[in-house]
């Protein structure tokens, strides 16, 4: 189902939350310039509008559906919505997602339950209604934009991370039980990339201060790799850091607590995060000690 530019993708309806900006508006433009309907869902209708500009120069079927994804029952009744008005959806790509960096002891459930609706609930209440269509065709891809906090706990940021593994866990589980009915279901776990996640109000400065990758180039490597064989997608690829994680998780805490500290060299840190150590340099990083081998 690979396709290139100049139209290949044309018949194809895409639908996109999150897609006023960063990483949603980035993968509409591409499909939009690919040939596919674009179905665009965020809450900013005069950034939707914005994208949506773009997107029909190439993809005149295409629209936006205001709509605030905190609620996840009006999420899968505009799901439905959309697929009855295009007739079919090839690709659903929940990517809407909202930040809480907060240490633990200033979260408030408030906060918890928040976050949770946007980036859990809304994704599964998405899934969960068109599913069914999907499956009767036999065809269609549900595509899970998670992080790689939903990986590895990330600090000051516990009410996001716990969104983004709950996310992932679904995720896994439904490709188990989806498998070999024609419905494919892809997890993409984004590092640092260059979208509004970073300077939202009410939240505390990251404790990542490196460079982002663009959206764009993100949104291109996405839209490739869903049309591949992998089940999860890193990108960049920092598999690395879960994989030194999981082979020694107090090496990793300790990292986390130093790297909080501001203790870790941040350039080493910006070769991490641009997928250039594997878990072996990770960790030497982590312990203060740059260098390590690319995967």
């Amino acid at each position: 189902m690979a396709a290139g530019l100049n139209g290949a993708r044309r018949g194809q309806i895409v639908l996109i939350t999150g897609a006023s900006s960063g990483i949603g508006a980035a993968a509409a433009r591409c499909y939009a310039e690919e040939g596919a309907t674009v179905a665009l869902v965020a809450r900013r209708a005069d950034r939707l509008q914005e994208v949506l500009a773009d997107c029909l120069q190439h993809a005149p079927g295409s629209t936006f559906w205001p709509a605030d994804l905190a609620d996840p029952e009006g999420a899968a009744a505009l799901a439905k919505e959309i697929w009855e008005s295009y007739g079919h959806l090839d690709y659903v790509i929940n990517n809407a997602g909202t930040p809480m960096r907060r240490p633990v002891p200033r979260l408030t459930m408030a906060e918890v339950r928040r976050v949770m609706a946007v980036n859990y609930f809304s994704p599964v209440a998405i899934t969960l209604a068109v599913l069914p269509m999907m499956l009767e065709r036999r065809s269609g891809t549900i595509v899970q934009v998670s992080s790689l906090g939903g990986r590895l706990g990330i600090p000051t940021e516990a009410a996001y991370s716990a969104s983004k593994f709950a996310l992932t866990g679904f995720s896994e589980a439904m490709a188990a039980d989806l498998f070999d009915t024609g419905v494919r279901v892809r997890l993409v776990s984004p590092g640092a990339i260059e979208t509004e996640i970073w300077d939202q109000p009410d939240n505390d400065d990251p404790v990542y201060i490196g460079p982002l990758m663009p959206a764009r180039d993100f949104a291109a490597e996405m839209i490739a790799g869903i049309d591949g064989d992998r089940f999860e997608l890193y990108i960049p690829d920092m598999k690395g850091v879960v994989d030194m994680k999981n082979a020694d998780f107090e090496a990793f805490l300790e990292g986390m607590a130093a790297m909080t500290r501001h203790e870790v060299d941040d350039a080493a840190m910006a070769e991490v995060m641009r997928g250039e150590h594997d878990a072996g340099g990770v960790a030497e990083v982590l312990k203060g000690q740059p260098g390590g081998t690319a995967p």
